[in-house]
């Protein structure tokens, strides 16, 4: 199913993804439909990750960075 939607683009970046269409014999719905899923796949890898490390042990920035000092890294 399909929904038509208005979405305002950067003319630079109307313009890229017209020649892009153009240039994959693709729609410029499809480029944007692709690049949306894309992101969305990529959060949902991010989100596996997330759950999968979530009973690791935290370590604040300050507390490395004078672990690392006091390893002589620093």
């Amino acid at each position: 199913m399909s929904v038509r939607t208005t979405v305002t683009f950067d003319n630079d970046i109307l313009k890229l993804l017209k020649l892009k269409a153009l240039e994959s014999s693709h729609s410029v719905s499809e480029l944007i439909n692709e690049l949306v899923l894309d992101a969305f796949r990529e959060d949902n890898e991010d989100l596996k990750v997330f759950t999968e490390r979530e009973n690791e042990e935290t370590i604040s920035f300050e507390s490395f960075m004078k672990k690392l000092e006091a390893d002589g890294k620093l």
